[in-house]
């Protein structure tokens, strides 16, 4: 199992990998389902492993690569031990009994990811949380009958975790645009909510972090439908991908039209947000005025 601060992982080099063979099989100009009786599968099976929503049988990919005439022994060899590596779990699995399975894709492309872009209107983003903050957060809506006190701690372990991954990579970058409804809201109480706002102010100056502030005073903006994020990874093969999360679900959009309209939306929201400089200042003021 990889360690937290390992680039990529499991999710970005099946979709590498998937990338790769669905080129091949289209240059050698064979169809899906052919290519599915090669493996002894269907149509559908090879259209999972195109997209990358399934492991790789080390043995499937060594009879389509044989199927598509590759015969140069190096890339051969380079994309079976993609294969392989694809098949590791990544550290975040270990959590897997206590997430929804329409959230591990997400963990694994986030690690990928290059650039995260997220908006947030309820809580603050959780790759900026503090343990408390995030146990609050966890918290709400249940009760420690519904989800025992060691459950809520290995989440919050889990999402300290992953800010840990990312700041390991020294690659990726946040770009957090946050409603300032958020910084208001006594997630935990009053301490809880200072403490968070002081962490804020603090990583907000890291040099792989931009964090903005949508003021009450800009009025209406772009984004009525709620929270999203958009993830941009540095190798061609991985597409940028919207992840817009729902109470019991996710969605995953990557077809360049949504891609396009959320970019746009985006950068409406950046436009209208406060300068990383008037976040600073923005968050100093609200401290103050807790008292």
């Amino acid at each position: 199992m990889t360690e937290p601060g390992t680039p990529g992982g499991p999710t970005a080099l099946r979709i590498m990998l998937g990338a790769h063979l669905r080129r091949m099989r289209e240059e050698a100009g064979i169809s899906r389902g052919d290519a599915g009786y090669a493996i002894r599968g269907s149509e559908s099976k090879i259209s999972r492993l195109e997209l990358g929503r399934v492991g790789f049988k080390v043995r499937d990919v060594e009879d389509l690569l044989s199927l598509y005439k590759l015969d140069d022994p190096e890339e051969r060899a380079r994309l079976l031990d993609l294969a392989k590596a694809a098949n590791n779990p990544g550290w975040w699995q270990r959590y897997d009994d206590l997430t929804p399975n329409w959230f591990h894709s997400y963990l694994g492309l986030e690690m990928a990811a290059e650039l995260i872009r997220t908006y947030e209107v309820q809580f603050v983003p959780g790759l900026l949380q503090t343990p408390d903050y995030a146990r609050a957060v966890i918290q709400l809506g249940r009760s420690e009958r519904l989800l025992p006190a060691e459950e809520i701690e290995r989440l919050v372990a889990l999402r300290m975790a992953r800010q840990e991954a990312l700041r390991a990579t020294h690659t990726t970058k946040l770009w957090a645009v946050v409603d300032e409804a958020v910084l208001h809201r006594p997630i935990g109480g009053e301490a809880v909510l200072r403490a968070q706002l002081e962490h804020l102010a603090d990583v907000s100056r890291e040099p792989g972090v931009t964090l903005q502030i949508l003021p009450f005073a800009s009025g209406g903006y772009a984004a009525t439908g709620g929270a999203f994020s958009l993830l941009r990874f540095a190798d061609a093969d991985l597409p940028d991908i919207v992840y817009i999360e729902h109470l019991t679900s996710a969605v995953y959009l990557d077809k360049r039209e949504d891609l396009d309209e959320y970019v746009v939306t985006m950068d409406s929201l950046s436009i209208a947000a406060s300068t990383p400089r008037q976040t600073h200042h923005l968050l100093t003021e609200i401290i103050k005025n807790l008292g």
